[in-house]
């Protein structure tokens, strides 16, 4: 391995044409500079510097190293500052739904960047319960969950109202058994669902099973059949709300942060501003 500080004595000599200008450039004395340039040309096997030239000038093996020494030089450079730059150094772990991680909270998370460019945000969509397994565990630092009531550490909750949809374009379902489409194994929504329509004495099947809620929306827009969503996360082209089922209860949308301060508990807080403006204007509409 090249030792950088002989490399940037050889550059310097090259690009001072001496070894007098070299040094002053370097800060330290000439036979200092010489003895720097003899060890890397022992380390590489080849004389570097033609001294009998005037100005003197890199000897053909000196050439070729002169191009690599200096990309070596700048790497070396580049990695100092970005060990100096505290930037993305620290991570704030978050879990949220699919549907909350949108626009809106992405522009929390820049506004929250912007003024905290040590932090990195690890965001992570996903299923509630896993969310909130996970969380519990310690593998988030903020969680966003749907559940049916908020435990006693929940930062804040909101009503998270939800509603059967069907295709807009197909004919409504009277299908005997119902066909659902549903999320998967594990998920709130699907459990409320098959609740619903076993209270009803209805008989049912799962046509269409998707992992995402774009997945869930499509199959419904498409015809295969029904589902229980959140009516605010629901972009209604394509779909419309049936009639085949009584409205179903509000489940609770809540945050859990570990932190009571600093940077973590200021973002709960940029993130629980917006819940509450999302709430607000559910409600209003």
């Amino acid at each position: 391995m090249l030792d950088p500080r002989l490399l940037r004595a050889f550059v310097t000599i090259c690009d001072a044409g001496g070894f007098t200008r070299a040094a002053e450039l370097l800060n330290m004395t000439q036979s200092t500079i010489s003895q720097q340039l003899g060890r890397l040309e022992e380390a590489v096997g080849r004389s570097l510097i033609d001294r009998s030239a005037r100005p003197i000038r890199p000897t053909t093996a000196g050439e070729r190293l002169l191009g690599h020494a200096r990309r070596i030089l700048a790497l070396q450079t580049e990695a100092e500052t970005l060990l100096r730059d505290p930037v993305g150094s620290a991570a704030i772990r978050i879990g949220v739904p699919e549907d909350i991680a949108g626009a809106e909270m992405a522009r929390v998370f820049k506004a929250f960047s912007a003024t905290h460019r040590q932090f990195r945000l690890d965001v992570t969509a996903g299923l509630s319960r896993d969310l909130m397994q996970r969380y519990r565990s310690g593998e988030f630092d903020i969680v966003v969950v749907k559940e049916r009531a908020a435990e006693a550490d929940s930062r804040a909750s909101f009503p998270e109202p939800l509603g059967w949809f069907e295709s807009a374009e197909a004919p409504p379902v009277h299908a005997d058994p119902v066909p659902l489409v549903a999320f998967p194994p594990g998920g709130l929504y699907r459990e409320a669902m098959f609740a619903a329509i076993e209270r009803e004495n209805r008989r049912w099947y799962v046509a269409f099973s998707g992992s995402s809620l774009k997945s869930v929306e499509v199959a419904v827009a498409a015809g295969l059949g029904l589902s229980l969503l959140p009516l605010h996360a629901v972009g209604l082209a394509g779909l419309r709300p049936s009639p085949a089922f009584a409205p179903e209860p509000s489940m609770t949308l809540s945050l859990y942060a570990w932190e009571n301060a600093g940077a973590i508990a200021d973002l709960a807080a940029e993130m629980i501003g917006l819940l509450a403006q999302r709430a607000r204007g559910r409600s209003g509409s």
